[in-house]
């Protein structure tokens, strides 16, 4: 929606920075992330304080006051958390809070998993430092897997302490602020150990739908649609591309041969993708920078995590009356079950015209 590739790029905003404070494979990584959630919690200051300081600028004090607002309604009108979560400011002294780094085997668009005991298993491991990520980044490409390492502008840690409003998500408008703190907020709500797509779907439905009532609070008109539009059918396209790419990794050949049809499927997508763009969107060129760099297998990870669900979810809001203490119930029950038990009743709420996250897509691509 409004955020656009924006969502791919907040990936640890989503999934959740607890992760890293679940539990690390070195005790110097762990070192690392407690250091850096440390610096963090004792950089915060209250957002009225910021607001009242005279060397704050004017811009950033609007901003807040945006965000102080929206805060509030969340707990009042969402039944969202209320806690100190976003009520704290942190002036950062880099351009984002963190960085990820995805990895995927050369032929298979399945992720090198990083599981940890709090938050279970996930797709990337975060760092607070961008040199740190980049060793590991570098570590793992000798092992000739396929890597990607993604700016985080925000991060959650689920609740486990009050997290604060960065500087890195100030450059985001009123609604894209709005929409992470909703998003956030919801995680520490319900959260599935291990089911990424399943917690990921979930913050995004109470984030499009908690933006979609805050906007009519404040006498605004709904979301953009055309926004939204932009977004689901560049995902769409990129799913279409990962299936295309599962498909001719699980055929019979060499190297060289996978290769070969991996390098042709990028091709493909490239050209879909402008004849998309200057037919449905002319003169819309946001995604053309992404869809020029490099792509590989780690760099279409995070695509299709944060809405396969979102129509099963709009399907239970629905029948929980629209109210949201009933929803979170329902969907805390459905974080209990198993996980093959709550991806069939997933799969059951979603409306029969809904496509799995991959299906309906791949024969768009070109041959």
């Amino acid at each position: 929606m409004r955020r656009g590739w924006t969502a791919v790029c907040r990936c640890l905003a989503g999934m959740g920075l607890a992760v890293l404070l679940g539990g690390c494979a070195t005790v110097r990584y762990y070192g690392h992330v407690a250091h850096g959630e440390a610096a963090l919690l004792l950089a915060r200051r209250s957002i009225p304080e910021v607001m009242e300081d005279p060397r704050t600028p004017p811009a950033l004090a609007r901003r807040l006051d945006v965000a102080e607002q929206t805060r509030r309604f969340a707990s009042e009108h969402l039944d969202l958390p209320d806690n100190r979560s976003y009520t704290s400011y942190v002036a950062l002294e880099r351009p984002y809070v963190a960085w990820n780094v995805f990895a995927a085997p050369r032929f298979s668009v399945e992720a090198v998993p990083q599981c940890f005991p709090i938050a279970g298993c996930v797709a990337y491991r975060g760092y607070f430092r961008e040199a740190l990520a980049q060793q590991r980044a570098a570590m793992l490409r000798k092992q000739g897997l396929d890597v990607w390492l993604s700016p985080v502008p925000a991060y959650s840690t689920l609740g486990w302490f009050a997290d604060p409003i960065l500087s890195s998500m100030m450059r985001w408008d009123d609604d894209e602020l709005a929409g992470t703190l909703f998003h956030e907020l919801a995680h520490q709500q319900v959260y599935a150990k291990g089911d990424t797509a399943f917690n990921e779907s979930f913050a995004t439905f109470v984030e499009n739908e908690g933006l979609r009532q805050w906007r009519a609070f404040r006498s605004l008109p709904p979301p953009d649609g055309r926004e939204q539009a932009m977004e689901h059918g560049f995902t769409v396209l990129v799913l279409g591309l990962r299936e295309r790419l599962r498909q001719d990794y699980a055929r019979p050949g060499d190297a060289e041969a996978m290769e070969r049809r991996k390098q042709a499927d990028i091709a493909a997508f490239r050209r879909d993708y402008a004849v998309w763009r200057d037919r449905d969107f002319p003169g819309d060129h946001r995604y053309d920078a992404w869809v020029a760099a490099p792509i590989n297998n780690a760099r279409l990870l995070p695509f299709g995590l944060y809405d396969r669900w979102t129509g099963a979810f709009a399907v239970l809001f629905a029948r929980m009356g629209r109210q949201w203490p009933a929803f979170y119930r329902a969907v805390a029950a459905m974080g209990r079950l198993a996980p093959a038990q709550r991806q069939a009743r997933l799969k059951a709420l979603l409306p029969e015209a809904a496509p799995k996250a991959g299906e309906a897509v791949s024969a768009g691509l070109s041959r």
